[in-house]
């Protein structure tokens, strides 16, 4: 399968934000005395924010933890490191034609002093906001298509969990699956990547 445009999203994927998450939710949990390890936090990475505190039993004070979250990941971002061979394939894309859009579950702020920083210019950049609902419902990725002016049929998503994939599906989009992030790899996906620049074999 080839596609004309990719979406992809952003920790997992494009970055390496793990030792970022790890110090960022071990410090949040001790300052909210959650008692909460990183190894449960991660089992949902990849919903919203507030949405994992909710799987994780929390039940108030979700503005003053995501507030306290962030602002230690903004803290810590010199912790987030691109994988490899992401600047290739990038330029890969470019040369070929192919635009590229980001849907994170990421706050704008910080994504967009990561894209800034590691130099990345996608078409568009898509993260939570009030109008639409976030993964897995498919809205961003839909709104991604219709800004951009993409064909469903020759569109893909590119993500590292198993809530990337339930996006995609009810967005309409075929699925890549990026093993290297933080879902757990498994065979029941029809397209994955086991890294970045394995990504060109649909693209070529």
């Amino acid at each position: 399968m080839k596609f004309k445009n990719i979406i992809f999203d952003l920790d997992g994927v494009i970055i390496n934000s793990r030792a970022n998450m790890y110090k960022s939710w071990t410090n949040t949990s001790k300052r909210f005395d959650l008692e909460i390890s990183f190894r449960q936090y991660k089992k949902y990475i990849g919903l919203p924010f507030k949405k994992i505190l909710l799987k994780l039993g929390i039940k108030k004070k979700h503005a003053n933890i995501e507030k306290f979250y962030s602002d230690e990941s903004t803290r810590n971002l010199n912790l987030i490191k691109l994988y490899s061979n992401i600047k290739n394939t990038l330029t890969a894309l470019e040369r070929k034609g192919i635009p590229f859009s980001i849907v994170t579950s990421k706050d704008k702020k910080r994504s967009l002093k990561i894209i800034k920083k590691f130099k990345i210019q996608p078409k568009s950049l898509h993260s939570p906001n009030k109008k639409l609902r976030g993964k897995p419902f498919p809205d961003h990725i839909n709104y991604c298509i219709k800004k951009n002016k993409f064909l469903k049929q020759n569109t893909c998503y590119v993500g590292d969990t198993y809530t990337d994939y339930l996006t995609s599906k009810n967005a309409g989009v075929n699925f890549i699956f990026a093993s290297y992030g933080f879902g757990k790899n498994s065979l029941k996906y029809k397209y994955k990547i086991n890294s970045f620049k394995e990504l060109k074999k649909f693209i070529e």
